[in-house]
């Protein structure tokens, strides 16, 4: 396995008196998939949002490439050209074509040259199956071509590491299977990706790391056939064997 590229040791983090993050270790290796599971409020959304720098942090540290972004007063911008990240609910400009949305980061934020980002768009956009929409507006496009626009979007600054928070979880059953295939895409590229999902048949196909999280603690974390199959903590066998008798793994 790769070198770590993102590692967080000892990641607090507390809304209030709510403590959300409590102690958070774990090693991301570059060009891995790491799954974060567990059940809803477990912490899965406010890790990738403390990663991207979205959230401070209270304690702790988070490596990118062994420097500590996290030290308070660090420069976001840089380290979210580096990360970058999806979110559940698309965040597409309703009036700006697909083209746009996806262009406007790289012209406004890296100073790419429009003619060059538009070139990069219809490539992306080919690549995942959506040359035909490029002048599309996001509200001509099904739930499953927004998310996968907004996939596009955040590749267009060519990161070096993708978060994908819950990207299924606003789509309709039968529109899953068209984002849950980007994702299979990029990570035959060898693009480093985190995601928090549901989606458990998927996270066992996909990782090379589970780590199953529960009130903001990492329970659980190895490959993808020993926590699925032989959870060693308690809380975990539990979590696993709701989502086995629901018909979800």
């Amino acid at each position: 396995m790769s070198a770590a590229k993102i590692s967080l040791r000892g990641v607090r983090k507390s809304f209030g008196t709510h403590s959300v993050l409590n102690g958070i270790d774990i090693d991301i290796a570059e060009g891995t998939v790491v799954s974060l599971i567990g059940p809803s409020g477990s912490g899965k959304s406010t890790l990738l949002r403390c990663i991207n720098l979205l959230e401070p942090i209270d304690d702790g540290e988070i490596l990118l490439d062994g420097i500590d972004i996290s030290l308070p007063g660090f420069d976001a911008n840089p380290v979210r050209r580096r990360i970058g990240m999806v979110f559940q609910n698309f965040n597409l400009f309703p009036h700006m074509s697909v083209q746009d949305n996806i262009t406007l980061s790289p012209v406004r934020t890296l100073g790419v040259d429009k003619a060059i980002a538009r070139t990069k768009a219809a490539e992306l956009l080919e690549r995942f199956g959506l040359a035909d929409k490029v002048n599309a507006f996001p509200d001509q496009l099904s739930g499953g071509q927004q998310q996968r626009v907004a996939i596009i979007r955040a590749l267009a600054i060519e990161p070096e590491v993708l978060l994908l928070d819950e990207i299924t979880s606003s789509l309709d059953p039968e529109l899953v299977g068209e984002v849950l295939d980007v994702v299979r895409e990029l990570k035959t590229s060898g693009m480093t990706l985190v995601l928090a999902t549901h989606e458990m048949g998927f996270a066992r196909d996909i990782s090379d790391l589970v780590c199953v999280l529960d009130g903001g603690h990492i329970i659980e974390q190895g490959l993808p056939g020993q926590v699925f199959s032989a959870p060693q903590s308690e809380r975990a066998q539990q979590f696993l064997e709701r989502i086995i008798r629901a018909g979800r793994l």
